[in-house]
């Protein structure tokens, strides 16, 4: 074991990889400020034809992607994991960092027929069902194998995505073992969307631990017989307020007031590969490479500061995700044996080749063009004479007229539009037997000068007729403008102070089907969170109206 390296390893629900791409300007970026070496990423919302090289190449880095494959409404452009991988080289390699196989999926019926080993009880259709959301890539590091998992999201009244989510876990849980069996190690990291317990929730109700979905995270725990370990849990046993994910609607962060759902589990003996030392002292994975694994809190939204939205920070626009990243660091982890990226690695998508091949094909343009450029063109100019044009091409010459031709046009639109004031005037003016027919427009003089010329000036007549005009165009503005300061008003009047800090309520829309949706109510405009804590939301409700009221 001498010699062993440390591994980092993080887990995000980035709640959409563009968004976050654009909010650390690059993709390199956004990886480089993690400084870790495998990075998986959840809720990523990009479909298989959205994977461009912006999105899954970046210098250093290997990336392995799943993406929704159904068609279901509501599912498509959803979902979505990727693991991406720093390594030196991608083609000859010992790092463990780059994996030796991948795979999207866990059923093995994503990419190919045949069903994987311990799963062969279940439907084979439910199965592909299943595995139709790309919510798991597995790498294979060797030393362990990473399941980077989205775990489905399931409403207390929604049988049908209750049922889904249950046959996700089970049908996981069989491949976990499966590879247990075999002597493996097992990594499990990602937004299960389970909070374990009752301390991994914020006020959690006295029945909260009785979900069947919790029972089953606990189950899977040494400490209920399973065989996994909630990293963060072994490191931080009693650690409170602990949270990855926050209600986005309800500025609960600002009071910490969320749920933790994203986690790191781990499973298997230790690399020592030793029962216990000579003291007696027995060896398990987490007590001998298990560093530290915590939540990177400065990735939240809101960001201590920031003023609150019933101070008047309204327009303040939160940057990030729903969720915090967790990280785990790894010690002593050995090199492998030496190996290339798995064929699964985003550079062999056929989008990225192409993309590659296409790269290519610009550069041998730009080459045949600057080639063209350095010759010289030989032309005819008004007089009859031949002349030479140095460093463009024919088609550039005549390209360049064309801009000049539309920048001139472009400037003339602008001063007549100036002058459009005048219009009526001169119109006028030209009817009244004026010789001048067009609008001669003097570039060297405002448009807002008099000028000397008879036929640019109005007469007192014509400048009666015209501020008639605008009186009538002026007193229609001011009283649209004074009906829509009395409908705010109005609304402002309408909108109710709610009980706790008799403070203004903020509007908002049932979006949930059901008798309701689509209707109004009012609720109280602070952040949500304990109510414990009188500077938080009061809890007041309010619909907008007695037709919205449910009965």
């Amino acid at each position: 074991m001498e010699g062993g390296k440390v591994l980092k390893i993080v887990t995000y629900n980035v709640n959409g990889l563009r968004q976050r791409i654009s909010q650390f300007s690059s993709l390199l970026k956004l990886l480089d400020s993690f400084d870790a070496d495998i990075i998986c990423f959840q809720e990523t919302k990009l479909r298989r034809e959205e994977l461009t090289s912006d999105v899954v190449m970046a210098d250093g880095y290997e990336s392995f992607f799943s993406c929704t494959r159904t068609r279901d409404k509501g599912r498509t452009g959803y979902s979505g994991v990727a693991t991406f991988c720093r390594c030196k080289s991608a083609f000859s390699s010992t790092e463990v960092a780059l994996p030796i196989a991948a795979e999207e999926g866990f059923s093995g019926l994503v990419d190919r027929s045949r069903l994987v080993e311990g799963l062969k009880e279940f439907d084979k259709d439910e199965l592909i069902k299943l595995d139709s959301e790309g919510r798991c890539i597995i790498t294979d590091h060797g030393h362990f194998v990473l399941f980077n998992i989205y775990g489905p999201r399931a409403e207390c009244d929604d049988t049908e995505r209750i049922r889904f989510k249950f046959n996700f876990y089970i049908t996981l849980q069989k491949r976990w073992e499966n590879l247990l069996d075999q002597g493996r190690r097992v990594f499990v990291v990602g937004d299960f969307n389970i909070a374990p317990s009752a301390m991994d929730r914020c006020e959690a109700s006295a029945d909260f631990e009785k979900n069947e979905f919790r029972m089953w995270f606990r189950s899977l725990l040494l400490q209920s017989g399973g065989r996994f370990s909630d990293v963060f849990r072994d490191k931080h046993s009693n650690r409170e307020d602990a949270y990855t994910c926050w209600p986005s609607s309800t500025g609960a962060e600002q009071f910490n007031y969320g749920s933790r759902i994203d986690h790191i589990l781990c499973a298997g003996s230790c690399i020592h590969e030793v029962v216990e030392d000579q003291q007696g002292q027995a060896h398990n994975f987490i007590s001998c490479h298990v560093q530290e694994c915590d939540i990177l809190t400065e990735y939240k939204r809101w960001k201590p500061g920031n003023t609150a939205r019933w101070k008047g920070g309204l327009d303040i626009k939160l940057v990030g995700s729903d969720h915090a990243p967790v990280y785990a660091t790894l010690l002593d982890i050995p090199d492998i044996y030496q190996h290339s990226t798995p064929s699964l690695s985003s550079r062999y998508l056929p989008m990225i080749r192409g993309l590659q091949q296409t790269l290519v094909s610009v550069l041998t343009k730009r080459e045949s063009s600057t080639q063209s450029q350095s010759c010289n063109i030989y032309s005819s100019s008004s007089d009859g004479k031949a002349r030479v044009v140095e460093g463009c091409s024919q088609d550039e010459e005549n390209e360049k007229k064309s801009r000049k031709e539309k920048k001139s046009r472009k400037g003339l639109g602008v001063q007549l539009s100036l002058r459009s004031f005048f219009q009526t005037s001169s119109k006028l003016v030209n009817v009244s037997g004026s010789s001048s027919t067009d609008v001669d427009l003097d570039q060297n003089q405002s448009s807002e000068t008099p000028s000397n010329n008879q036929h640019g000036s109005p007469n007192p007549d014509e400048l009666k007729l015209s501020a008639r005009t605008h009186d009538r165009e002026d007193g229609k503005s001011s009283n649209a403008l004074l009906e829509w300061q009395r409908i705010q008003q109005h609304m402002q009047n309408s909108i109710p102070l709610c009980k706790g800090h008799k403070e203004p309520c903020v509007a908002r829309i049932v979006k949930k089907s059901g008798p309701t949706f689509g209707h109004r109510f009012y609720v109280c405009a602070r952040g949500e969170g304990p109510s414990s804590n009188p500077e938080a939301n009061c809890g007041y409700f309010k619909w907008a109206s007695s037709k919205s009221r449910q009965k």
